[in-house]
């Protein structure tokens, strides 16, 4: 039997997904052994109802462990999928109402920005630590992750561990393929992609079709939308980004600070806010569903990423997945221990992902102020310096465009000292 752990399991709708995928698939029926971990035991014993559940719909015949025991549960393991959120909706929380007092306005607050940041420095130790013990229990196994901030955690994994088999998994590249062939009137497989950049970050190269660019069909698709950041950043960089307007907003120097710029952007500010509390609902329903043992079974078909690459790799079956690994020179012009986002062939050996080569050069420009923010924050965990954390908001495009220097430094104080003990030692003091 295949190993396959889930550390972390606040996102119900996340193992979900990738596990109806999985029990459905008809050479895997038998083949599984899921192993569920997370320090809640409410988190742990929803997660393994559920499992149980999707099993015995789909009739996948897995066997399924609920392990409090997060070293125990690595032993033997094929994969790891995690999903950390440390500090889960308070922290959240903090991370909005504190800076907001400041004056700062964010949307997302997962990815760079003072949220990505505290973000980072509640979730890179855990990946650390998880990155060590796998090093040490499972070497051969990967550790997929579906957290934020993912260009945080993968490079902490490689510069804080000997573990190298990391890669991030997120849905946002895909969902703007599906998005641009739907603007230009195209079915999604007879269009050809190649993006690349950073996780949130990422633009889309190459976008055609029988040979054909098409980015002037989507040029007059775009013609009358002036409401939007994407569409801006578009327009002024050449080429299409793939987070949303609600992410990229706030990794720019030239919107939230603006009233006027968010009112004609339609940008949501503290948007995430409200996506928590729909997660916290979906909780909630799904433990509903489960006690009215009604179906939470995913058949229709979809795209989540984390899913796709453990079935080319369980079945042997290739596919290309975007995936966010160790750079070294898979992008010549950005540096090389940066995790950088690039498609991969995934196949039974494993996951192979592409050279690029070199970005735009202002793409590039844009990729290194938010690596500035990721290096920072992740050496501030890894040497326990707090005067980094303070040069990572100090950069960060949206809090210096926003805030003088001493408000930056009291927030990054008050913040620290909200979120206590979640934070590394050497920051707190």
């Amino acid at each position: 039997m295949r190993r396959i752990v889930f550390v972390g399991l606040g996102d119900v709708e996340v193992v979900r997904r990738v596990l109806s995928d999985l029990l459905l698939a008809p050479e895997l029926r038998g083949e599984l052994e899921i192993v569920l971990h997370d320090a809640d035991p409410g988190l742990l014993a929803t997660a393994e109802a559920l499992v149980k559940s999707l099993d015995a719909e789909a009739d996948g015949r897995a066997s399924i462990v609920a392990a409090p025991d997060r070293r125990r549960a690595l032993d033997g393991a094929a994969f790891v999928v995690a999903d950390v959120d440390v500090g889960g909706f308070e922290a959240t929380l903090k991370d909005f109402e504190i800076p907001h007092r400041y004056g700062l306005r964010q949307t997302i607050g997962d990815t760079i920005g003072i949220g990505g940041i505290f973000r980072g420095l509640r979730s890179i130790p855990v990946f650390v630590e998880l990155g060590r013990e796998m090093a040490r229990r499972c070497p051969q196994a990967w550790l997929l992750s579906v957290s934020d901030p993912m260009a945080m955690t993968g490079l902490a994994v490689q510069l804080g561990t000997d573990f190298t088999r990391f890669a991030g998994s997120c849905h946002a590249v895909c969902d703007t393929h599906i998005y641009l062939a739907d603007l230009v009137g195209r079915e999604l497989e007879e269009v050809e992609f190649r993006t690349a950049g950073l996780n949130h970050q990422s633009f889309v190269l190459s976008f055609e079709a029988g040979g054909r660019s098409l980015y002037p069909d989507l040029d007059e698709a775009l013609a009358g939308d002036d409401e939007h950041v994407r569409v801006e950043i578009y327009r002024r960089f050449g080429y299409f980004p793939t987070q949303s307007s609600e992410h990229a907003a706030e990794y720019f120097p030239w919107f939230m600070r603006h009233q006027g710029e968010t009112s004609r952007l339609n940008v949501q500010a503290e948007e995430y806010l409200r996506r928590s509390g729909q997660s916290l609902h979906r909780y909630e329903e799904t433990r509903r569903a489960l006690s009215a043992g009604r179906s939470l079974l995913v058949r229709w078909q979809h795209q989540e990423p984390a899913s796709v690459a453990l079935l080319a790799m369980l079945t042997g079956r290739p596919k290309e997945v975007y995936v966010n690994v160790a750079n070294d020179g898979l992008i010549a012009n950005l540096p090389r221990e940066a995790c950088v986002e690039v498609p991969a062939r995934v196949d039974a050996s494993g996951i192979h992902p592409e050279r690029i080569g070199e970005l735009p050069i202002q793409l590039v420009a844009l990729n290194r102020t938010f690596l500035n923010v990721v290096e920072l924050t992740v050496r501030a965990v890894l040497t326990g310096e707090r005067r980094h954390v303070l040069h990572a908001a100090m950069v960060d495009p949206n809090t210096a465009a926003t805030l003088p220097l001493p408000a930056i430094e009291a927030m990054c104080g008050e913040l620290i000292a909200a979120h206590g003990d979640l934070l590394p030692e050497g920051i707190r003091r």
